[in-house]
């Protein structure tokens, strides 16, 4: 027996049934659609701010490590500066105390006894580095007379150490400020030998600096070894 054909009331009914059912899924899908943006939001959102935050750290340990550098810049300059102002106080130091010593020297020649005696003694010496039968001295002018004659005590000095015989002539060249001694030159002028009590300051002063250095300042923490 074929089903009976459904009234208009009982078409209306399923008709409703459907409409709420068909509104019941678009509701249940609006649903997922905004749990799922919401999440997808949430996730980016925190992605978002994590990256700005690694941009703000990156900024700030940028940040930090220029100014970490900028004071050790600082720092150093300010011990470069330190250490400079204090070598330049040594410097100084030294510098007075080699000046001391110079104008002593200048006093040297006044001692007519002390500066024959040596006199003879560099003359000699020269005589025996340069082994010539003729040297020329250079000498202040006013000390012509007694390095004649301190010369003549070395002739004979200079024979009885070589066994060789040598002449001189003098010349007055050296300057009357200098502090004295005497400049021997070979026949050709090819070797000088420097005997002058400045150039004798000069390799004192050289050869005694770094135990100079010791002796006012201490020894330097930077050196394993001294010369």
């Amino acid at each position: 027996m074929p089903p009976r054909p459904m009234n208009d009331e009982e078409v209306l009914s399923e008709m409703n049934k459907m409409v709420t059912f068909i509104k019941q899924e678009a509701l249940e899908k609006a649903r997922e659609i905004k749990v799922k943006a919401d999440e997808e939001f949430a996730i980016e959102k925190a992605k978002l701010v994590k990256q700005e935050q690694q941009a703000i750290d990156a900024q700030f340990e940028k940040k930090r490590k220029g100014g970490e550098v900028a004071q050790k810049i600082a720092q150093s300059n300010l011990t470069n500066k330190s250490r400079l102002k204090l070598l330049q106080c040594r410097e100084e130091q030294l510098q007075e105390l080699f000046s001391i010593a110079r104008t002593s020297i200048l006093t040297f020649a006044e001692d007519e006894g002390r500066y024959s005696q040596f006199l003879e003694g560099a003359v000699v010496q020269g005589f025996l580095q340069l082994m010539e039968t003729n040297v020329t001295l250079h000498v202040r002018e006013q000390d012509a007379d007694i390095i004649q004659k301190a010369a003549e005590v070395a002739v004979g000095s200079y024979a009885e150490i070589s066994g060789r015989e040598v002449s001189f002539e003098l010349e007055t060249t050296l300057s009357k400020d200098s502090a004295g001694g005497v400049k021997l030159v070979s026949s050709s002028r090819r070797i000088t030998i420097d005997n002058t009590l400045d150039e004798r300051l000069r390799l004192l002063e050289d050869k005694m600096l770094p135990e100079i250095r010791r002796d006012l300042f201490g020894p330097n923490e930077n050196r394993k070894f001294y010369t």
